[in-house]
């Protein structure tokens, strides 16, 4: 009878043992899901610099004296093996947390699994608006400005610069796409009708968009907002090149504008494209003496040698993780998913190394974005460079 007992009594505990260990834990056990293959593997470049800048904070002593295991594992950006896992890093490796995995589709896959589970799914790498809902998913926060945000911000500066333009949309057909254009319509107003002459979308299982940006080039329009992503981007660039389109301007999203993307496209297809940012662009002379990215700088040269620094996506890896720092330090001796949760939505005038003069991270328990800022900028053949005033969707 004793043994029954005991053995009850393990099994309890170990129907009980993914929280206690994952929060009781000295380690710090993070996850992550990326896609180190298929049409988006461009962005594993992300995880490839977090996995290095824990190393660098174990090699510091870790955070508030414990260590950090960060997993990162390949979902080839399909939400079927993001389902698969995420669940091995929750049931098998017993992460205390989720962190900055990519994508909308990916992410929406497991946000009821990990909210049921009261797993923190944090600084999610999509800046679909329904990430920051936390009345009903309190265990979801985004890391990027809302994709609507974006677009009000790129049709705010047509609206200022070229009031009479016709606009041609390209946008990729799911929720990263919709949010994007619904901004984007959203701030042109009652203009949109008259403005707006053409509109096409694409799959992402699509072999490519060539026949899209055809139409799009026949209607007349001369201003081109492309919400592409990985692949896609450099096809775009690309097409509008070959076809002899010169849009007078040209838009992509900020997780489109990776160099590493521009590169297949031409570097020089690409000059006069308009993006935005919240984060310095670490290649532009304006912020060589900038101690922040030399900051970043003296990291990659001693845990990532090999990289190519002119890839923005291991800047946007470094910049994130500099975040959850922040959070992970901010809870002190309490490393428990509420208060993971806490800190993140309690953060007060933010500065991090790779933000933007004049913009800071600040959050509340009603309010989970934690970045509402952008800045316009245009790539020159080499670099993106900033311009005009800081920007936000109001």
């Amino acid at each position: 009878m004793k043994l029954a007992a005991a053995l009850i009594g393990m099994s309890l505990l170990m129907l009980a043992g993914g929280s206690a260990h994952a929060e009781g834990s000295d380690e710090i056990r993070i996850g992550q899901t990326l896609p180190y293959s298929g049409p988006a593997s461009g962005f594993g470049a992300i995880g490839r610099t977090q996995e290095a800048f824990f190393e660098k904070v174990n090699a510091e002593g870790g955070i508030n004296g414990r260590k950090v295991k960060f997993i990162t594992l390949d979902d080839a950006y399909s939400p079927p093996k993001t389902v698969e896992q995420t669940r091995k890093l929750v049931e098998q490796e017993e992460v205390l947390m989720m962190f900055g995995s990519l994508g909308t589709a990916t992410n929406s896959a497991v946000q009821r699994y990990l909210n049921a589970k009261k797993v923190p799914q944090l600084f999610v790498l999509s800046g679909a608006t329904k990430w920051a809902d936390p009345q009903k998913n309190p265990w979801t926060m985004p890391d990027m400005a809302a994709y609507e945000s974006e677009g009000v911000v790129y049709a705010k500066y047509i609206l200022q610069a070229k009031p009479n333009a016709r606009i041609a949309i390209l946008s990729q057909n799911d929720d990263f796409g919709r949010d994007y254009v619904a901004g984007f319509k959203r701030a042109l107003g009652p203009k949109a009708a008259s403005m707006i002459i053409a509109e096409a979308s694409y799959e992402t299982s699509a072999p490519t968009i060539s026949s899209q940006l055809s139409t799009l080039k026949a209607s007349g329009a001369n201003v081109l907002f492309g919400v592409v992503l990985g692949k896609f981007t450099s096809q775009m660039v690309k097409g509008v090149a070959e076809i002899g389109w010169k849009p007078e301007l040209f838009f992509v999203p900020t997780s489109a504008s990776s160099i590493s993307f521009l590169e297949p496209a031409g570097l020089d297809n690409a000059v006069g494209l308009i993006s935005s940012s919240n984060q310095k662009d670490t290649m532009d002379p304006q912020w060589v003496d900038d101690p922040g990215v030399k900051e970043y700088f003296a990291f990659m040269k001693r845990y990532m040698p090999a990289a190519d620094l002119s890839n923005s996506n291991y800047a946007a890896g470094y910049h994130y993780a500099t975040l959850l720092m922040t959070v992970l330090k901010g809870c002190k001796d309490d490393i428990s998913r509420d208060n993971i949760m806490r800190q993140a939505a309690s953060l007060k005038d933010v500065k991090l190394p790779l933000l933007l003069p004049g913009m800071a991270v600040t959050t509340g328990p009603d309010d989970y974005l934690p970045f509402q800022q952008l800045q316009l900028r245009r790539f020159n053949g080499k670099s993106w460079v900033g311009f005009g005033d800081v920007l936000d969707d109001r």
